[in-house]
């Protein structure tokens, strides 16, 4: 039985891979990459002459069975991702799940990791904090998300990509109010640049500016003293409205909100009917 190592590799410097990731990658039997066009860069830059398996989010299920028969019968393999930690928003997570099904040793070559540096260097609090990922590009789902989470008290850290980035902002927005932010732009690499600024301000500048770069955003939690409890049917029902001032459908809304005060989907959305 072969072991599966999770290797962590630079999010952008090639200067912060760690000698040992560099030695596991020597030593295993082959490599799972997202990318191989990308991974066979990293390798060739540190003259590593391990095959690479392609495994990405379209092949996982099929490619992941193979990938586990191989380790068990002896084999060792390191999993990768483009950039960072793979199996953190990344079909790497389901790999591992596969692993430990079939009995598979798996140990992590920890490396850097955009989520830990933005929160790192955000000046936001990072005594509590919840990483969000990657945001729907569907606008129904990604105003349900914000929805989610809106009233968390824990700085939110989410992964965005230059063409979302401004309705993400103006969504934001609207969901949280007008809170700190830190747009975290390209770690680690020539350009890398941390703004910290508010929601309101971050999304005026982004009108006029063109963003580039991938983004770790990182944004005040919500202040205890704004959260406002649901005593009564009435009190959760206007919660509600103020979701469909937002922009979400009355349906959603209920459910959100039934989630949150314990009022049952089904009767705020009946009182909402009765007032139309």
């Amino acid at each position: 039985m072969g072991i599966l190592y999770v290797v962590g590799t630079p999010i952008g410097n090639l200067g912060d891979m760690t000698y040992r990731a560099v030695e596991t990658l020597e030593k295993v039997d082959f490599i799972c990459a997202e990318d191989t066009r990308v991974s066979s860069k990293l390798l060739n830059y540190f003259e590593i002459k391990t095959p690479l398996v392609s495994y990405h989010e379209h092949n996982a299920a099929q490619v992941g069975a193979s990938i586990c028969d191989r380790i068990a019968a002896g084999e060792n393999a390191a999993i990768v991702t483009d950039a960072g930690m793979p199996c953190i928003s990344d079909p790497g997570e389901l790999l591992v799940k596969m692993c430990y099904d079939r009995g598979i040793k798996v140990e992590v070559v920890p490396g850097p990791s955009a989520v830990i540096s933005g929160l790192a260097i955000s000046g936001l609090n990072t005594k509590n904090f919840q990483f969000e990922g990657f945001l729907s590009v569907t606008k129904k789902q990604r105003q349900e998300h914000l929805a989610a989470v809106a009233k968390s008290t824990h700085t939110l850290v989410f992964y965005e990509a230059p063409h979302k980035l401004q309705n993400t902002l103006e969504d934001m927005l609207r969901f949280f109010g007008d809170r700190k932010i830190s747009l975290c732009r390209e770690l680690t690499k020539l350009h890398e640049e941390v703004i910290r600024t508010t929601l309101s301000q971050a999304a005026e500048m982004y009108r006029d500016v063109k963003p580039k770069g991938e983004f770790v955003l990182v944004i005040e939690g919500a202040n205890e003293s704004e959260l406002s409890a649901a005593e009564t049917i009435d009190e959760a029902l206007e919660q509600v409205r103020t979701l469909m001032q937002k922009g979400m459908r009355g349906a959603d809304a209920c459910r959100q909100i039934a989630k949150a005060t314990g009022f049952s989907k089904g009767e705020l959305y009946t009182k909402l009917l009765e007032e139309k």
